[in-house]
C-alpha cells in the first residue's frame, strides 16, 4: 500500500480510516502468528501445558519477561531465540500499525525532508 506523496492532496477521511483498518489487521496478524509460534514452541519445547504456553508468548512478545523457568537445553535455546525475536517483531508490529498515522500527521504538518531544507 503506498500513501500519498508530499505534492499529492490529502488522502479523505474515509480513505485514511480504510488504511487504518488494512494496517491494524495486517498488524493484528502479526501478533496472532508471533504468539502462535511462540505457544506452539513453549508448549512443544518448554514441555509445559498450552495455557501456560500462551501465557509465556504473550509475556515474552510484550517484553514481560518470562514466568516459567525453563529446564531444558533445548526449551532454554528456544526461548532465547522467541525472546530475540519478540523484541523486533513488537517494536516492528508497533510501526506497521502506526504508520498511516504518523504518515498522516506528517502530511498535515508538511514536514519537509533535511536536504530540501538545506537547499
Amino acid at each position: 500500500m503506498e500513501f500519498e506523496k508530499k505534492q499529492e492532496q490529502l488522502a479523505s477521511f474515509r480513505r485514511f480510516i480504510v488504511r487504518m483498518l488494512r494496517y491494524s489487521i495486517f498488524a493484528l496478524f502479526l501478533v496472532t502468528f508471533s504468539v502462535l509460534m511462540g505457544t506452539v514452541g513453549y508448549h512443544y519445547l518448554g514441555d509445559i501445558s498450552w495455557l501456560d504456553s500462551f501465557h509465556m508468548a504473550c509475556m515474552i512478545l510484550t517484553g514481560m519477561g518470562p514466568v516459567i523457568e525453563m529446564k531444558t537445553a533445548t526449551a532454554k535455546i528456544f526461548s532465547s531465540l522467541y525472546a530475540l525475536y519478540s523484541g523486533i517483531a513488537f517494536l516492528s508490529i508497533t510501526a506497521v500499525f502506526f504508520a498511516p498515522l504518523i504518515h498522516r500527521l506528517l502530511h498535515i504538518l508538511h514536514v519537509e525532508e533535511d536536504d530540501e531544507k538545506e537547499a
